[in-house]
């Protein structure tokens, strides 16, 4: 077995892509409409599908706005340099929500970062 995707529900398709592909810099891996369920799919990721877990956008045709509920914790993304990698994402308009810095309770460099629809994105320093 192995971790294939995590999908999460979308507002707006083009804004979302944008985030994930321009700022966070991952690839938009294949997109396709389903007209008869009136939804899109956008696959996006940092490698291959047959190799990486990916992240599937869903957007729902129409205008939809999400409650992300308390259920919901983070994405977690590995990056060599958080304080560097946040400063890029804040210079490409990302919303910092929490600045970086050492863990609560450890030394993990990590900081948090929104998509546009909310959904926080932990960003945690290589070790």
């Amino acid at each position: 077995m192995r971790m294939l995707h995590t999908m999460i529900r979308v507002s707006d398709l083009e804004k979302s892509l944008a985030f994930y592909t321009d700022v966070l810099g991952m690839k938009l891996l294949r997109q396709q409409d389903y007209p008869a369920g009136e939804f899109t799919l956008a696959f996006v990721g940092y490698g291959d599908e047959s190799e990486t877990a990916v992240l599937e956008l869903t957007y729902n045709w129409g205008d939809h706005q999400y409650d992300l509920g308390d259920g919901y914790g983070h994405i977690a993304i590995e990056v060599d340099d958080v304080y560097e990698a946040a400063e890029k994402i804040r210079e490409k308009g990302g919303k910092i929500l929490r600045e970086p810095g050492p863990m609560n309770a450890g030394s993990t460099i990590i900081a948090f970062v929104a998509d546009p629809d909310g959904y926080a994105i932990e960003l945690i320093g290589a070790k």
